[in-house]
């Protein structure tokens, strides 16, 4: 299951490793078999789980797939 959330400052991405500011969003991956990831905006993209979309002529992104 893949949920988008927003940081409270003291997060940190299991694949850079790197803290996750106040406010900036991640996502948190919970695989079937229990294991559990939280990834920053940067590694969603760059994994394809997150991707940017056009929306009332905005750029928005979205953790959804397409």
């Amino acid at each position: 299951m893949r949920r988008g959330c927003i940081s409270l400052g003291n997060v940190q991405c299991d694949e850079c490793h790197r803290l996750i500011p106040h406010a900036e969003r991640y996502l948190f991956i919970e695989e079937a078999s229990g294991e559990k990831k939280h990834l920053c905006v940067d590694c969603s993209l760059e994994k394809g789980y997150a991707h940017y979309k056009e929306e009332k002529r905005e750029r928005v992104l979205t953790f959804f797939p397409e």
